[in-house]
């Protein structure tokens, strides 16, 4: 019976054009990498689908600091934190990442986590007891809303930052304990929350602000320091959670605030408790992430990073402006995250298998990731894309779009 149950779900998705496959990489993250699918022979594409944002994945101090962290710390960790897998290399790191956040919250403390989701997991779980109740965005990243509803707090969410309805959420709680969690650059469309109203609402109503900065770690602000930065925001009802395996171009994340609640968090955080500690060589080798980040090489990794946003979007709105009958919108983004909307399922599925017959890779994005009616094409950049890359990606959109505006009636 389970089978069949499976099969026929899995179906019903095939039919809806909702069903995921995996490929296989080859070779290391870069803008031209080699890639498998299906049995087939691997090819290079053109890959405009990472969260490799500053290309540091495959950088060559990286390389050799994990490396480097390998021979002096060994391969894995061999026990969770409070056991015997909290190594000197963890520890050191988190005294970069407090320090790498303190301008904007004063007396921070950070933990390290293995993955983002795991952070998020532990976060809501820890604070949202049933003295709390939780307001989140409608968009929130899957992590922050698997960890609201695992949480014992009620959870209220609004319309996608619609700060008029989180104030009257707010104005109505009565519970003692308020948090207002959000993304800071929300992962499918690239735009940014009003952190600074957000942070307004919290000290109005006596709330505390969690911001998940996966996206905007290591891209915006002051050398890289992400959103709060960006903002210029500095307070300690911030709980700030930086993810390190996109801009930072390694694994894992942290989260910095007041030192009592990281002290809660290792206390009775279930996913950070209960969760074999990364390997210290790759704490090891962040520590040289944060020192690239931080340095001239990071602002012209920056810098670059920005110019091709501004083609990239000047190159797809006119390529929407052609075809107008479609219906497709480019998203207000002025990230590196530049999705292109296009509206059903099969339409995104379409124009991604376009593509990828043309050695270029763009995922196709579709609900329940997106809310319905909006599936579209998640074009990311990576500094170390060029022009012409960002060309080619173009070129070979609208040969696609030719396409399918000639096929409809």
């Amino acid at each position: 019976m389970l089978i069949a149950h499976l099969n026929r779900q899995l179906r019903e998705r095939e039919a809806q054009a909702l069903r995921r496959q995996r490929r296989i990489a080859g070779s290391p993250c870069a803008p031209h990498q080699r890639v498998s699918r299906d049995g087939q022979p691997a090819r290079e594409l053109l890959t405009f689908c990472s969260n490799d944002y500053l290309g540091l994945a495959n950088h060559p101090a990286l390389v050799e600091a994990l490396a480097d962290g390998a021979r002096r710390f060994g391969a894995g960790s061999g026990a969770s934190h409070l056991i015997s897998g909290h190594s000197r290399a963890h520890a050191v790191l988190e005294e970069d990442l407090a320090a790498w956040l303190a301008p904007c919250v004063p007396q921070a403390r950070a933990l390290y986590f293995c993955t983002g989701y795991l952070a998020n997991l532990a976060l809501l779980t820890a604070l949202g007891d049933a003295s709390a109740t939780i307001f989140a965005d409608k968009l929130n990243h899957a992590s922050l809303v698997d960890g609201a509803l695992l949480a014992k707090a009620p959870l209220q969410r609004y319309a996608h930052r619609n700060l008029t309805v989180l104030a009257s959420q707010l104005e109505r709680c009565t519970t003692p304990i308020k948090l207002i969690v959000t993304d800071a650059v929300f992962s499918m469309d690239g735009d940014l929350a009003e952190l600074p109203e957000l942070l307004a609402l919290a000290e109005r109503f006596d709330a505390w602000l969690i911001v998940d900065d996966a996206h905007g770690f290591g891209v915006l602000g002051a050398q890289g320091r992400g959103s709060l930065s960006h903002f210029g925001l500095r307070s300690e009802r911030l709980i700030y959670m930086g993810t390190l395996g996109k801009a930072a171009g390694l694994g894992g994340a942290f989260v910095a605030a007041h030192p009592t609640v990281i002290d809660w968090l290792v206390q009775t955080a279930r996913p950070y408790i209960y969760t074999t500690a990364a390997p210290p060589a790759l704490a090891h080798a962040l520590r040289e992430s944060l020192r690239l980040i931080g340095g001239k090489e990071g602002e012209q990794r920056r810098a670059q990073l920005q110019q091709l946003i501004q083609l990239m979007r000047t190159q797809l709105a006119t390529l929407i402006e052609t075809y107008p009958r479609l219906g497709w919108r480019l998203a207000e983004s002025a990230t590196a995250i530049q999705p292109l909307i296009v509206g059903d399922n099969a339409t995104a599925l379409a124009l991604a298998t376009a593509l990828d017959a043309q050695n270029l890779w763009v995922p196709a994005i579709r609900p329940p990731t997106v809310p319905a009616g909006t599936a579209r094409l998640r074009i990311t950049l990576s500094a170390v894309h060029s022009e012409s890359d960002v060309r080619r990606l173009i070129e070979g959109l609208s040969y696609a779009t030719r396409d399918l505006s000639g096929a409809l009636p």
